[in-house]
């Protein structure tokens, strides 16, 4: 589903290693990325209101906390 993106002076990812899942790609580039646990962004979505992509962050930092407290 799209999402609206803003981009200011953001970086490019510019390579994609073998475990690094693209999460959003804008005209053939990938504009958002995770391993694992990190996710990053080359658009600022806190300048939106589309609460998706914290949505998203918030999730992975909820199953990580949930593994942290299991060990």
């Amino acid at each position: 589903e799209d999402v609206r993106a803003v981009f200011i002076r953001a970086p490019y990812i510019t390579r994609v290693g073998q475990d690094v899942e693209v999460l959003a790609t804008h005209r053939g580039v990938p504009v958002m990325a995770r391993q694992g646990r990190v996710m990053v962004t080359s658009f600022h979505p806190e300048l939106t209101d589309d609460p998706r992509i914290h949505r998203h962050f918030g999730g992975i930092a909820e199953r990580y906390v949930k593994e942290v407290d299991t060990v």
